[in-house]
């Protein structure tokens, strides 16, 4: 599936928040940015707002739109939360899920296994991205999803930048493994303990992320 404009301008004010050419506190000025992309506003906007959402940027009224990076304690908790919510999903759609949507995670399996051996990190976590909207859905219970994505989209560039560690992608993918084995075996403590881990960044997988966004901000 083709990456809307927008999504890819967002994409790129990732990198240059990542890479220290954006500053927190520095302001995103749509006009220079239409410039720099070559584009309309209107893509610009919809990039910024998806920054926002991420948290990767914060709007003030009457001012703009800001850099805002969290801090390791923040981001911390943010995964954390994170890691125990994507539990309950494995819990309960290791319960409910459909025949077709394991086929489904079977199929965006088999991708994420092409975008390994393509060496391809962003092309991995659309595909990861699929992967755990599948599992979301499956839980059967909208409330959850909606505060399940919203968390997700919040932790979305970081997502991005760890699959960039080496080693990462071949774990993660195992680890997707685990999780569908979990759920066709309809063990629902299992789903939970291996999504948990999955999602997690406790002890040398926090270091590690830490330790590539201080790489890419030098």
């Amino acid at each position: 599936m083709a990456l809307k404009r927008a999504d890819m301008i967002a994409d790129e004010l990732e990198e240059l928040v990542f890479s220290g050419a954006f500053q927190d506190g520095d302001r995103l000025d749509e006009i220079k940015l239409a410039t720099q992309f070559d584009v309309s506003r209107t893509p610009i906007r919809e990039a910024l707002q998806r920054l926002v959402n991420s948290g990767l940027a914060e709007q003030l009224p009457r001012r703009g739109v800001f850099v805002r990076q969290p801090g390791p304690v923040e981001l911390m908790e943010m995964f954390e939360t994170m890691a125990e919510v994507e539990a309950v999903c494995g819990r309960l759609a290791a319960l409910r899920i459909s025949d077709q949507a394991l086929d489904d995670l079977e199929h965006a399996n088999q991708h994420c296994q092409d975008a390994i051996t393509q060496n391809d990190a962003d092309k991995y976590y659309r595909e990861n991205e699929r992967f755990h909207r599948i599992i979301y859905a499956q839980a059967g219970n909208a409330f959850l999803e909606n505060e399940v994505l919203r968390l997700h989209k919040r932790l979305k560039p970081y997502r991005r930048i760890q699959l960039r560690l080496r080693g990462r992608m071949a774990q993660s993918m195992t680890e997707h493994l685990a999780i569908v084995d979990a759920l066709k075996a309809g063990d629902a403590e299992m789903a939970a303990t291996v999504l948990r881990a999955h999602v997690a960044i406790q002890g040398e997988k926090f270091h590690h992320l830490m330790s590539s966004l201080k790489l890419a901000a030098q």
